[in-house]
């Protein structure tokens, strides 16, 4: 048995002795960096203007629904404070119209929100689309052999983020070059 995990241990050795003499030069190096996508979207120049795009897009559409809310909300508290002195049928009506009320203003808040992911989304896939082109260009011109989005841990050596980021911000002023180039 000894016999057997000896030889075993010197058939694992032998390849490894036999990389370790093969001469630095004769070794490629593999360059990796990392890209944090997370930064890139909260710190990149055209990420914020993408989010500025939507906030003005959209803020009307916010302001109107919460000045929708308000008015339910007094219109129900009016109702709770009046619903005593009402006639069954005059409680039955306005019970009924603030239902009718709310129902329009739950429609009109998730249309929003459904509206306001859509154009997050599309607004969102166009900076990925230009960062992952940078982020391309970065490696081509800096010669790296991997770049990831997620890690457990990354040295900070191998962090890219900033250059990524300051490359997307010189790249404001030129237009996107079209898609599938």
């Amino acid at each position: 048995m000894k016999h057997l995990i000896r030889a075993a241990a010197g058939a694992l050795l032998i390849p490894a002795l036999a990389f370790a003499a093969v001469p630095a030069q004769a070794q490629e190096t593999f360059r990796i960096g990392f890209v944090n996508p997370d930064r890139v979207l909260r710190e990149a120049q055209p990420a914020k203007t993408a989010q500025a795009k939507l906030e003005a897009e959209f803020l009307k559409r916010e302001k109107d629904l919460t000045a929708q809310g308000d008015a339910l909300k007094a219109a129900s508290e009016k109702f709770e404070r009046e619903a005593p002195t009402l006639s069954e049928s005059q409680r039955v009506t306005r019970q009924r119209s603030l239902v009718d009320q709310d129902r329009d203003f739950q429609r009109k808040r998730r249309e929003f929100q459904e509206d306001l992911n859509a154009r997050k989304n599309e607004e969102l896939q166009q900076v990925y689309e230009r960062a992952n082109r940078v982020v391309k260009q970065v490696a081509e011109a800096e010669k790296y052999d991997a770049i990831l989005q997620e890690a457990i841990y990354i040295n900070p050596k191998h962090d890219i983020t900033d250059k990524v980021i300051k490359a997307l911000n010189a790249s404001v002023g030129s237009p996107a070059p079209a898609a599938g180039k």
